[in-house]
């Protein structure tokens, strides 16, 4: 028996599999679970003994949501559980952190062996609807194999590219492995309690032959995606391109990279996206895509970046160098750890006249904005709504904003001041960010976390105000009520071109006050009809001690522009 081995022996004592798990998952830095009954209880009850918050929700759905918030925000794992018969809602959830590379753990119980195809109460197959949304799926048939599980299910979610796991307890409600008696050992492992868990560097002949390329180039671009930040590389990135004279562009998950007022700001890029990003990219002899992927939302449809630019690649992930751009000269490794050896091997270039392009690209496209984000038309432009809320945002807030429209215009026209200021973002879930938003606000409990959705987002788990409530989960909700699916407009619209009918009836909803809905929940609540009243609004909003929702109306007929292309 190895050394190893029989020091994990001695420190093995007898305990239940609820206080393993519980323990476990102090050890491990977890501060918050998100359920929905029933599920593990023994474990739960163990939780409350160790001061691990229990925070039930209000559907399997919302608690993913909430524990990939908290993921998010802390860089560390989030958890999540619910029984057998939830699972598939639990799945569901979970493509959105699969789509966020987030580090998400989620345990569900199933029927022991003897229950098995006997048409057991509430009983699915689980592992067919985890596999295409979990990097790791395991199994806990006999309660001892709890222990082994259980730690290899933080080393899958924080090792390589983070992804969430799945975990499958025996029982209905996992009650059989956490109601019997185990020995083990819990041992804390802090490198798999964080993203990134370790870093590895590049090969050294890869790396001269990146930099010999960036050395070469006269109008190079870093493409700055979700890599970037998950490896904390957003100083790093920021001094190599001060120090080499490259100008950044980001995807929406990157958009924290660079403060919205630096001169190396190229802006967001792709098709949600402001139009200079796309021309610097069009532009550009050499693209650095740094710890982002090559997909459509990032490339516009994979019109960008020119055929014939020289693209360079580092990722965390191997199978993506070059995934979309053959010839991609690849640097597999961590992202920040990659950019320190590729910094100290190049020779830094003045591009005085590249720059100054980038930079008049940039004002063109401040400029012709600024009509929208100036208005005090009523109802409300969301452009203005965004710079309000831009210019109001605290120093240290934490902005979790919904897909479509909302993320669309908040990463783009939202402005960043200050570096401790975090946006996240849906990755494709329209409803994700409000119960993200509690859990990001689990994960920092004394900063300020503001969730920016639209009227069809927030419905989709508007019951989660319950929960913030019972929780003193303070977060400010604002609501850019159109009352309708804005984003499908110009289609619909399109395929009612020469038609007669009712078209409102596939896109638009009744008219609702959630400021009354937050206020009758016994929130804060108010609704913001006039743009110079929004400054008041969020810091009475602060003030109030509650979760608040800000209802604003606005203008239903705004839709965000289309992406620039080379092509238009």
């Amino acid at each position: 028996m190895t050394g190893p081995a029989r020091q994990f022996l001695a420190h093995s004592r007898k305990m239940t599999g609820g206080r393993f798990i519980a323990e476990t998952l102090k050890a491990q830095g977890v501060s918050h679970v998100f359920f929905m009954d029933a599920i593990l209880r023994h474990a739960l009850t163990e939780m409350e003994e160790l001061g691990i918050k229990r925070v039930l929700g209000h559907s399997e759905k919302a608690v993913v949501y909430m524990a990939d918030g908290y993921a998010r925000a802390s860089r560390r794992p989030g958890v999540c559980m619910a029984q057998s018969v939830g699972a598939a809602n639990l799945a569901s959830g979970l493509q959105e952190s699969w789509f966020a590379f987030s580090p998400v753990i989620a345990l569900t119980g199933r029927h022991p062996a003897q229950n098995q195809y006997r048409n057991a109460y509430q009983e699915l197959p689980h592992d067919p609807l985890f596999a295409p949304v979990t990097k790791f799926r395991g199994r806990v048939d006999l309660p001892e194999q709890l222990p082994q599980v259980l730690r290899q299910a933080f080393r899958e979610a924080t090792t390589g590219v983070s992804r969430p796991v799945h975990i499958d307890v025996v029982g209905h409600t996992g009650q059989v492995a956490g109601s019997a008696e185990i020995f083990a050992s819990v041992v804390p492992e802090e490198d798999y309690a964080r993203i990134p868990s370790s870093r590895p560097i590049p090969d050294s002949d890869h790396v001269m032959k990146a930099a010999a390329a960036i050395e070469k180039s006269r109008r190079p671009v870093i493409v700055a995606g979700a890599g970037a930040i998950l490896s904390g590389a957003e100083l790093e990135l920021t001094a190599f391109a001060e120090k080499h004279r490259i100008p950044i562009v980001m995807s929406l998950d990157a958009k924290q990279i660079l403060l919205d007022e630096h001169p190396l700001n190229g802006g967001i890029v792709g098709t949600y996206s402001q139009a200079c990003a796309n021309q610097i990219v069009h532009a550009a002899d050499l693209v650095f895509f740094v710890g982002s992927d090559t997909g459509d939302m990032t490339t516009n449809n994979w019109t960008l970046p020119r055929s014939g630019t020289v693209v360079i690649q580092v990722d965390i992930e191997a199978a993506e160098l070059g995934r979309n751009f053959p010839g991609t000269i690849g640097l597999h490794g961590d992202p920040l750890a990659a950019l320190r050896v590729l910094s100290d091997t190049i020779v830094p270039s003045e591009r005085s006249e590249w720059l100054a392009l980038v930079s008049s690209f940039v004002a063109k496209w401040r400029s012709d904005i600024e009509v929208e984000c100036a208005s005090d038309a009523m109802p409300m432009r969301p452009e203005r709504l965004c710079r309000e809320l831009g210019n109001w945002l605290p120093k240290d807030a934490i902005l979790v904003a919904d897909t479509g429209f909302a993320s669309h215009w908040s990463g783009t026209l939202l402005p960043l001041t200050d570096r401790r200021q975090q946006y996240l973002r849906a990755a494709g879930s329209l409803g994700w960010a409000f119960p993200a938003a509690l859990g990001a606000q689990c994960a920092h409990p004394d900063r300020p976390v503001i969730c920016l959705t639209g009227d069809g987002g927030f419905m989709y788990h508007l019951p989660e105000l319950e929960t913030a409530r019972r929780h003193n989960l303070n977060t400010i909700t604002i609501v850019n009520n159109n009352h309708r699916l804005a984003q499908g407009r110009r289609n619909i619209d399109a395929a009612y071109e020469g038609r007669t009918g009712n078209r409102d009836e596939i896109f638009v909803y009744r008219e609702i006050d959630f400021a009354k809905l937050a206020r009758d929940m016994d929130c804060f609540g108010v609704r913001v009809e006039k743009p110079a009243d929004l400054c008041k609004a969020f810091a009475d909003a602060r003030a109030s001690g509650l979760p608040a929702v800000i209802d604003v109306p606005t203008d239903p007929s705004a839709v965000a522009p289309l992406p620039w292309s080379g092509l238009d």
